[in-house]
Parts: structure tokens; C-alpha cells; sequence
């Protein structure tokens, strides 16, 4: 047997122990890691172009001239992937630009009070940077999870970097959602480009999408650093939760499991169950599956950091993986959606037999950027608003101001901000000048 666990029965636990057992995998930020970053960040804030190509070199093993793709290469992209992933990204992109595009806000426009008229608009944010990960296992879906928000949003312009050489694929999926913009640079050096600009890459506002360690380092850093580049989410390795009963299918469970674990050594996956069998045939599945998987070896570390938790009912499944807040949340039972109200803390859910995690991160529609490391009890998956800005607007007739001047005083001059109220009586009194 490849994969065995202990089975950990959560009643038995004490306050501590509980605690301990939903910790996550530790991130690890290395001084070395993180001053090498800081010398990235400083050297293209500072060097620019020359700095992205000595940085190019050095980690990618090629030497390039010029940075940004052709516009030829981009259009030529359609006719180096097959039919079959064309057919299957086109899919994709109907349903992800379907589901985003009904999460355009409606503008609000009330008078809260006779004569005071309230409004909030969105307007997009006008650059934004898109990161896609490249290396032993490229991110081509990321273009779609990222590119189309921006494009609905009205973003003007949008950029996309991914490390060199970016394959075909990469080019055919941001040419359908439109882009142009596309530039062979990759890592730290990639992100510090976005958040200061150089020559051939242009500054942009906020950045968005995930990376290795040095990516998220980076956005960590330059966040803090300058005040007008902002980042999406500082992301954390992947995690999945499953919650399961004694009629769920255990070679199910066992392959949603294993397809999260491989995204990296870092991942980590949990099981909550009522059912001891359960317990024992997805052990049993896992290490019938995972013989033919050629990320055998990645997902065999990453399960090091699994747990497999009995619980006594549902509703303790359900307060645990609160506490948990995973990045995705699988309620494999009978009736899921009676369970689904006590859910409060997850990036995104999958509810039943039928709806894989794997579907969440290619083509059901939703976004499959979300929050880790806990942030779900607090934060949001990628979504429309975030590559938009909300604009509140007010407008008073005399009327408006006149009522509610007295407010205003009484709170400015609570609060001893007399300059405040002068803004107020100087208009007051301008009309009763006027008619005296």
C-alpha cells in the first residue's frame, strides 16, 4: 500500500488538539527567498528592461531580445492546437463569460430624503496586470478565469505576462478573450515589471493571478510597498475539504482528493466523514488510482499533509469545515443542499455525486481563483467586482441641505470639526441673504 493514514476521531480531541489538526502546511518565506526578491523587486524597479532579460536568462535558460509576442504569432496560435482544445476552451469561455457577466451591478440611484439624491456607480480599474504560471504544468485556464472579469469589467488595458516560451495554447485561449498585450516574462520579475513598468511593459494598476513562491512573495512586497499597485490575493497552496456520508462513493471521493494533491507538495486535502468505511475504501481507492497518475510522486508528498476525520453527524462536518474555511468545499452526501445552509466559510462549493472539483477549475462558469490558507472567512473567489472600482455620488437642492443642516452640526461640532459646519451655514445663509 502506497498511501495509509490514521483515521482521527474529532470527539476524542481536546481544544488544542483540534486546532492543531486543521492547521494548514507551513508557507515557508525563507529570509534567502525572501531578501532574493527584494534584490528582483529593486533591480527592475531600477534597471528595467535589462534586468528582466538578465532574469530571463538566468531562471528561464532563454535569451530573448524582445519580450512582447507578436501580434502574428498571437493570430497564427489558432492553427497549432488541435480542434478538440479549441472546441473545449470555446465551451469554457460561454460559460465562464455567461456566469461573470450577470454579476454586473445594477447602478443605484435613490433620494434617501426629500431632496438628497444618492448614487454609486462602478467604473473599471483602467490597467491590470495578468500573471499565468508556466513551468512543469502551464495554467492555460487561468487565462479565462482571469481575462474575461477584465473584459466585462471595461477594463482599457489589459496585459498578460506568463514565462518564456509561452506555448500555443496560452496564445489561443488570450486570443479569443481578446488580448493583445502579451509579454514572455515570468516570476518576481514579471510581477515588479507590472507594478513599476519598464520600456515594453507598461504600469499597471492592480495584478492579478497566482504563482510560485517567488510570485507571491513579490505581490506580497510591492503591495506593501508602493500605494497606488494593488494584487488581487496573496494566494496560498491549494487546498480541498470533503464531506461525506455512508452513501457516498468512495472511488468518487478518492479521485477528487488525488486531483487536488497534485497541484502540488504543498496541497493539502481533508476528510470529514460519519462513516468509518468510508474512511477505509477511499484509502483503499487512492492507492488503486493513484498507480496511474503521472503526478504520482507530487501527490504522494502533498498527501503526507491529508487528514481523514470521523465525526458523529453532519452538522459537526459542517461546523468543522467552517472552522477549516477551505478553498474548496465538496459536500459529497444525499442531500447536499440541506447541509449547504450551514456552510458559512468556503471559496467555492460542489454539492453532489455529479460536480467534481476538477469541473470548477476548467468550465461550470465560476472562477477558480479563490481564497486559501484560511482567508475564505473573510474574503471572496475572483469575481467581477474585483477589476472594478464603486463611485458613490450625492446631490442636494437647497431643500435637501437645509433639512438636514441642523444633522450636520450638531454631529461636525460633536466630532469639534467646526470647518465642517461652516461648509454647511456659508450655503444656508447665502439663501437667506438672498431673500432678505
Amino acid at each position: 500500500m502506497i498511501f495509509n493514514c490514521e483515521v482521527i476521531h474529532w470527539n476524542i480531541l481536546n481544544d488544542f488538539q483540534k486546532k492543531n489538526i486543521l492547521s494548514r502546511p507551513g508557507i515557508s518565506r525563507m529570509n534567502r527567498l525572501k531578501k532574493e526578491v527584494e534584490k528582483i523587486i529593486f533591480n527592475v524597479r531600477n534597471f528595467g528592461d535589462i534586468a528582466l532579460k538578465k532574469y530571463t536568462t538566468k531562471f528561464d535558460n532563454i535569451s530573448l531580445n524582445h519580450f512582447k509576442v507578436p501580434q502574428d504569432r498571437i493570430n497564427q496560435s489558432e492553427y497549432q492546437v488541435s480542434s478538440e482544445f479549441k472546441n473545449a476552451i470555446l465551451t469554457s469561455f460561454k460559460n465562464i463569460h455567461f456566469f461573470h457577466k450577470q454579476q454586473i451591478n445594477q447602478t443605484i440611484d435613490v433620494e434617501t430624503s426629500n431632496g438628497v439624491r444618492c448614487q454609486q456607480i462602478t467604473s473599471p480599474i483602467e490597467s491590470v496586470g495578468l500573471y499565468v504560471p508556466g513551468g512543469t504544468a502551464p495554467l492555460l485556464s487561468t487565462v479565462l478565469m482571469l481575462a474575461i472579469p477584465a473584459q466585462i469589467a471595461g477594463c482599457k488595458n489589459i496585459l498578460l505576462c506568463s514565462p518564456p516560451p509561452i506555448i500555443n495554447e496560452i496564445l489561443y485561449i488570450a486570443k479569443i478573450c481578446g488580448l493583445n498585450n502579451i509579454f514572455e516574462v515570468g516570476g518576481a520579475q514579471a510581477i515588479a515589471s507590472f507594478a513599476f513598468g519598464t520600456n515594453t511593459i507598461p504600469k499597471v494598476d492592480k495584478v492579478f493571478g497566482p504563482g510560485n513562491a517567488y510570485v507571491t512573495e513579490a505581490k506580497s512586497q510591492l503591495n506593501q510597498l508602493l500605494p497606488n499597485f494593488s494584487i488581487d490575493m496573496a494566494a496560498g497552496p491549494s487546498e480541498l475539504l470533503i464531506i461525506a456520508d455512508d452513501q457516498s462513493n468512495a472511488s468518487f471521493i478518492a479521485s477528487d482528493l488525488l486531483s487536488q494533491a497534485e497541484h502540488g507538495i504543498d496541497s493539502q486535502v481533508i476528510l470529514l466523514t460519519t462513516s468509518i468505511n468510508i474512511i477505509k475504501h477511499v484509502i483503499l481507492e487512492i492507492n488503486k488510482q493513484i498507480l496511474y497518475l503521472s503526478r504520482s510522486q507530487i501527490i504522494i508528498e502533498s498527501l503526507k499533509h491529508s487528514k481523514f476525520i470521523l465525526t458523529k453527524n453532519l452538522l459537526q462536518c459542517a461546523k468543522i469545515s467552517n472552522m477549516y474555511a477551505p478553498e474548496h468545499l465538496i459536500i459529497h452526501i444525499k442531500k447536499p443542499r440541506n447541509l449547504l445552509k450551514s456552510i458559512t466559510n468556503a471559496g467555492s462549493i460542489f454539492l453532489g455525486p455529479w460536480s467534481p472539483e476538477s469541473v470548477g477549475d476548467y468550465s461550470s462558469g465560476t472562477n477558480h481563483v479563490l481564497p486559501t490558507y484560511g482567508s475564505a472567512t473573510y474574503s471572496s473567489g475572483l469575481g467581477l467586482m474585483d477589476f472594478q472600482k464603486r463611485i458613490n455620488i450625492q446631490e442636494l437642492t437647497y431643500l435637501g441641505l437645509k433639512n438636514l443642516s441642523h444633522i450636520v452640526k450638531s454631529l461636525s461640532l460633536s466630532e469639534k470639526m467646526d470647518a465642517h459646519n461652516n461648509a454647511i451655514q456659508l450655503r444656508i445663509d447665502s439663501i437667506r441673504n438672498k431673500n432678505e
